[in-house]
């Protein structure tokens, strides 16, 4: 006698073990829960775009310090590095994410001290989080087009910390500052940002930086990037506040 369809058994629905450490896909950017300190602009209803959409060429850059003389683990130094993110960036820097740690899907602001006083207002996307790592993904308009992953690991007995960015400029003007010394300030600022998590458990980083061009191409097709700077509009924003200021008192109240 042949069976009925009622009678084959339920197949599980296969599901990765790891699909809850990645973000659900977004198709743009939603701000929400953000500090009232916080620059918010070039970051709400924005895509996030990785290495293929940027200008330049594309590097990946390396940097680690082990955390020689700690009694910590991986898992440790991650949960704290993920609740306590922005403290450990380089002073004038400002991150204004959820205060309970970085979670997939998550959006943040980011405020950083650009040359001029110029506040530039950006964002990142949690792409990936576990025990062990998580990585950013960054917006259109941002200065770079690309993944930055934070991790701990154990190595000869020792943990180690590292920040590895994958990433082009994103438009002809990021790609012409990168040139300009703006490599050597990201690496700054990463070194920095890692030697803080160091002293933050008691030692004294001594960080290793690696360098590579992974291609040297620039996507002339992207060079349309530049229409959603960041860098470009947080500056026009600066310069009309006087004029905000101004309108101000004539401004309709919202119970008027």
């Amino acid at each position: 006698m042949s069976g009925s369809s009622s009678d084959k058994p339920e197949v599980p629905e296969q599901r990765s073990r790891d699909a809850g450490n990645w973000s659900k896909p977004v198709s743009r950017l939603n701000v929400s829960d953000v500090s009232s300190e916080a620059l918010n602009r070039n970051v709400e209803g924005r895509r996030v775009v990785g290495p293929i959409q940027g200008f330049g060429k594309m590097w990946q850059k390396t940097y680690r310090t082990p955390l020689r003389g700690a009694s910590v683990s991986p898992q440790e130094v991650i949960r704290t590095w993920k609740q306590n993110f922005g403290s450990f960036w380089p002073e004038g820097n400002h991150f204004y994410g959820p205060i309970t740690g970085l979670e997939p899907g998550d959006v943040a602001v980011l405020n950083l001290k650009m040359p001029g006083k110029l506040n530039l207002s950006t964002g990142v996307l949690v792409l990936y989080a576990d025990e062990e790592s998580f990585t950013l993904m960054t917006p259109e308009g941002h200065m770079l087009a690309g993944w930055i992953t934070f991790s701990a690991f154990e190595a000869d007995a020792t943990t180690t910390v590292q920040t590895q960015v994958l990433m082009r400029g994103q438009n002809p003007l990021t790609e012409v500052a990168l040139g300009l010394g703006g490599h050597r300030k990201e690496d700054r600022f990463w070194q920095d940002t890692l030697t803080n998590v160091a002293r933050h458990f008691g030692t004294e980083a001594d960080v290793i930086t690696e360098t590579v061009c992974v291609d040297r191409k620039r996507q002339w097709k992207m060079a349309g990037n530049i229409w959603k700077d960041a860098g470009i509009r947080s500056g026009l924003y600066m310069m009309g506040g006087p004029f905000r200021w101004m309108a101000k008192p004539f401004r309709r109240r919202p119970d008027a």
